[in-house]
């Protein structure tokens, strides 16, 4: 992964930092921002997080800075290594199947309850944000579209009233992101946004056993366009010996 100079400061740029702010609120202004910039694709795996670029960003103290990558390091975002500092997770092929794994898990029992119980304001709501979904599709800005791809997701959740089980798919997603990067999904984002439609419809017939099918079909697909097996390499033929 190509690492450039100037990827620590696009972490500031949603969220201006404010001097005067209590020490935790600066700690999740730093969290909230790495993590929104991994999830829109902008911060690659494999990227030193320099305490100190970051604390003269936020305007902060290392310590400050050291918490908030601390925390991010128990939510498996960033690691953090002896004498050698943080940077950014690098998902193996193994946790990624894990991640996969429990998203399914996950979304299926989100599919199931509130396809039951959806509104059709709810519904509208849905479609509300497919419409932005389709616009941002055709915009050349991948982080916004990358984001509104996730958020169907969260937006589906969420409609459950269930914030511990939105914060764990939050951060399953966002860990998605990371493993996209790493593994290259070719799973477009015209494709996402289809079958994100397909799924609506399924619930606004309040078809429970297409909506699960098409949910798992869609976290398959993604999972499947991930290369997380690569061919391996054999010198032997390719260099003719």
């Amino acid at each position: 992964m190509t690492r450039t100079r100037t990827q620590l400061k696009i972490v500031a740029t949603d969220l201006a930092p404010d001097a005067h702010a209590p020490a935790a609120g600066a700690t999740q202004r730093i969290v909230d921002s790495i993590t929104a910039a991994i999830a829109e694709r902008r911060l690659m795996p494999g990227t030193k997080l320099s305490e100190q670029k970051i604390g003269d960003l936020f305007e902060v103290s290392r310590t400050v800075v050291r918490q908030a990558l601390n925390q991010l390091s128990r939510d498996r975002l960033v690691v953090l290594e002896p004498a050698r500092g943080a940077f950014v997770a690098t998902p193996t092929a193994e946790e990624a199947r894990d991640v996969f794994e429990m998203r399914a898990i996950l979304e299926t029992a989100v599919t199931k309850r509130l396809c039951a119980t959806i509104t059709d304001e709810q519904i509208r709501q849905l479609r509300e944000h497919l419409a932005l979904e389709g616009a941002a599709v055709n915009d050349a800005a991948v982080p916004g579209r990358t984001r509104l791809l996730a958020d169907f997701h969260l937006v589906l959740a969420r409609m459950l009233g269930n914030e511990v089980l939105t914060q764990m798919l939050s951060e399953l997603l966002t860990r998605s992101s990371l493993i996209a990067l790493m593994h290259q999904s070719s799973h477009s984002a015209g494709e996402s946004h289809s079958e994100h439609v397909a799924i609506v419809d399924a619930f606004e017939r309040r078809d429970v056993k297409a909506a699960v099918r098409l949910v798992s079909k869609h976290l398959v697909n993604v999972q499947h366009n991930l290369n997380l097996d690569p061919q391996q390499v054999d010198l032997a033929e390719i260099l003719n010996r």
